[in-house]
């Protein structure tokens, strides 16, 4: 015999489709929610991680080539290659997770400051013309770790930035913000030759910061040329970011 009894039915889902409908928004999903897996971005996280173990290979052998660990670290080199291991092992991480990426402010930071160990390498401490060459010999485990730390994570730090992040993240004002670690660097560099003993070896970090050479009245030349050039390099990666070009799939 039938059931006598009507079937039951809700109308919580009708209320919501008539409400959805008076709205003018379409019916079932208007806003497509990704699950963990879907937001994930396994090629950023291998690339990423494969910048950061690069990084992390040029540090250790530097560190083994090394005989004072203290003159080691105090060179922007290390410094920003270690700032740029972090930062890359941290978007890694994010990447695989699924994760919001991190803030722009901190990416180009890291961005901007291997840059400027890549272009002041190659153009400055590279270069028997410029002045402040420091063309010394290196063993090969030297050289390994310079072409590491000068060249190849740069490379990695502004391929990641044109392929696997979007365009239009850097307002104008970050521009002059990432320079407070460069300047700060100045009077690290300074302090610290002053506390070591004259004829030290490595008493400065490079010829362009040398007191003994150029006097402080020099230094403070070198000082202001060098930080223009910085604020004109973060001003043309504010700028690069705004026009280049959005690939497609990039998230």
């Amino acid at each position: 015999m039938p059931d006598p009894t009507p079937p039951i039915t809700s109308a919580a889902p009708a209320a919501a489709t008539e409400s959805t409908a008076r709205a003018g928004l379409p019916e079932a999903a208007a806003v497509p929610v990704l699950s963990v897996a879907e937001a994930r971005r396994p090629v950023a996280a291998a690339f990423r991680a494969l910048a950061a173990l690069t990084g992390i290979t040029g540090i250790a052998l530097d560190i083994t080539a090394s005989h004072d660990l203290g003159r080691l670290f105090s060179y922007f080199t290390i410094q920003s290659n270690i700032l740029l291991v972090v930062v890359f092992a941290w978007s890694a991480g994010r990447a695989w997770t699924g994760r919001p990426a991190l803030s722009p402010r901190i990416t180009g930071a890291a961005l901007l400051y291997i840059c400027i160990t890549g272009l002041v390498f190659h153009f400055v401490l590279s270069n028997d013309s410029s002045g402040f060459a420091m063309t010394s010999h290196r063993t090969p485990l030297e050289t390994a770790a310079s072409q590491l730390l000068h060249t190849a994570t740069p490379l990695a730090a502004v391929l990641d930035w044109l392929v696997l992040t979007a365009p239009g993240a850097y307002p104008l004002r970050y521009a002059w913000q990432w320079l407070g670690y460069p300047l700060l660097y100045l009077p690290f560099a300074l302090i610290r030759g002053a506390l070591l003993a004259p004829g030290t070896e490595g008493r400065y970090p490079y010829p362009f910061l040398d007191v003994d050479l150029h006097g402080y009245a020099g230094i403070a030349t070198n000082a202001v040329v060098f930080a223009l050039a910085f604020y004109g390099l973060a001003l043309a990666l504010v700028l690069l970011d705004r026009i280049r070009p959005r690939l497609r799939g990039r998230t």
